[in-house]
Parts: C-alpha cells; structure tokens; sequence
C-alpha cells in the first residue's frame, strides 16, 4: 500500500494535481492524504478583531472550522467526479505551522512515499516557473514528489524522459519511484543526455551509463545524446518530437535539476505548464 501526501490551497491547480494523482495510482492501493496548512502567524494577524479571544478560540473560529468544511467538501467533490476506486482511501488533514516544516512531519508521521501538488507553470518572461511552494517541496523535503502543471491532463503514460548527465551513480533505492512507474504504466523510458559541447563522455559517466542500462535492462529503455548550449531548449525539443509525458529527475543531480526545472526567461520552453515532473529524492 502506498501513502500519497496531497497539498491543498483549495485552488484548481491544486484540485488538478488530486484528480491527476487518483488516475496515475488508479492501479495501485493508496492512502491518500489531503492536507492543508495555514501559518498560525497569518491566521491571527488577519483577524485582528479577536484581539481579546484567546488563540485557541481564534483558530478554532477562523481557520479550523472553515478549512476543515472546504476540505470536506473537497473529499465530496472527489466522491462525485472521480470514478470511485475500492483500493483508494482518502483522510483530510488540518495544520497551522510552516508550510515546510508541516509537510516534512507528515512525510514522517504517515510515512509518505510520494507528495502529489500543482504548479502554476509561467504565462511570461518574468513568471517564476514553479510556485513557491512546490519549488520549496521539491528542494527541501526528501520525499519523492510529483509536479502537476496547471495545464496537465493525465492520459495513457507512453513516453517517459529521464534526463541526467552521468555524473552521479544512482543507486537502487532512489530510482524505486522510477521502477514502480514503469512497472504499472508500461512507457518507453527516454534516458537524454545534453551536451554543450561534445558527446563524448568520461569514464565515469561512461561507467553510470552502464549501470543505468542495467538496472534497466528489462525494461522498454533508450539512450538520446542531444547536443544544445541550452539545456532546456535540448529537453524541449526532445519532449515535443518524443510526445513525452512525463519527465522523471533526480534532486541531487543539481546541475540538470537546475537547469531544466528552475531557469526562466526562455519564452519557447512550454513543458512546465504542461508535462508533469517526477523528482526523486534519497531519504538518507
């Protein structure tokens, strides 16, 4: 059974990510966990009429009441228009902490496999292209985490890229998300490497690619080797010729995982609004 951490401002981004994280373990039994938080601080200084109220009957009155109805009516929105699944079970959580620090509890508490939230995408030049929150998730919590853009609509997963440039040597737990995606959705695995200037890899990266073939060895797996001085504009390119759906990343690869995830100011780069981000983290 596996334990699926679901954030939620009550947004249609966030309303999105649900309906497409339901569908993606359409095929597994889930727990799923709807949480929302609030920071305390926020809560008590945007009422400033209950000054003389004590701090629990504040919470109580202005934000525990309230969230707890909208979460309610979030698991009855999911009971009328999400074909009803006997192997998924959903429980609402409530919390006024920071948003991090309450994300990273429940990952413990409820030991979490995977964060399923939306993202905003960017609409411009000067757009930021994840939200703040879930840029904050994926680089702060070790949990694996799944991006869902605004404009992402899940269909039948195909085509998954995984770019990486060789330099790390991945070991079996971290890429686990990875195996357990291909095992009960079936895509071709796209394993891209962008160069800048040569193709030509090292001994080291030679010796990663190696055992990235095998431990992929029974599955639909391929190597592409792109060559852009724009990492992103590379990974575009590839995403839109391969109809990709999915592209799959580790966090610690910082130098890719920078690259493709949090640049800006590239017009063209479409993916983030669109393509859904799967970001495996190490736990240890």
């Amino acid at each position: 059974m596996k334990n699926i951490l679901l954030p939620t401002d009550f947004s249609k981004n966030s309303w999105n990510a649900i309906k497409y994280a339901v569908a993606f373990f359409e095929k597994e039994t889930c727990n799923f966990y709807l949480l929302h938080v609030n920071m305390l601080s926020d809560v008590l200084e945007s009422n400033s009429s209950y000054k003389n109220i004590s701090n629990s009957d504040v919470i109580e009155d202005v934000y525990t009441k309230p969230a707890m109805q909208k979460l309610r009516k979030v698991l009855t929105r999911i009971s009328k228009h999400i074909v009803p699944n006997k192997n998924h079970r959903f429980y609402s959580l409530l919390d006024y902490d920071f948003f991090i620090e309450s994300i990273r509890k429940h990952v413990e508490e409820k030991k979490i496999d995977m964060i399923v939230m939306g993202t905003k995408g960017a609409s411009g030049l000067a757009e930021i292209i994840l939200g703040s929150n879930t840029g904050d998730v994926i680089t702060k919590v070790k949990c694996s985490t799944l991006a869902v853009p605004e404009e992402a609509q899940f269909t039948e997963l195909k085509e998954l890229a995984f770019p990486t440039d060789f330099s790390l040597n991945y070991d079996m737990q971290i890429l686990q998300p990875l195996f357990d995606v291909l095992e009960n959705h079936k895509p071709a695995l796209h394993i891209v490497h962008v160069s800048k200037n040569k193709t030509d890899l090292n001994i080291e990266q030679k010796r990663n690619r190696e055992l990235l073939d095998d431990y992929f060895s029974y599955t639909n797996h391929s190597f592409h080797y792109l060559r852009n001085k724009k990492t992103e504009v590379a990974i575009q390119s590839f995403i839109k010729n391969e109809k990709i759906n999915m592209i799959c990343m580790v966090a610690k690869n910082l130098n890719y995982f920078q690259q493709i995830l949090f640049h800006s100011n590239v017009e063209e780069i479409s993916y983030h609004t669109k393509i859904p981000f799967l970001v495996l983290h190490d736990k240890n």
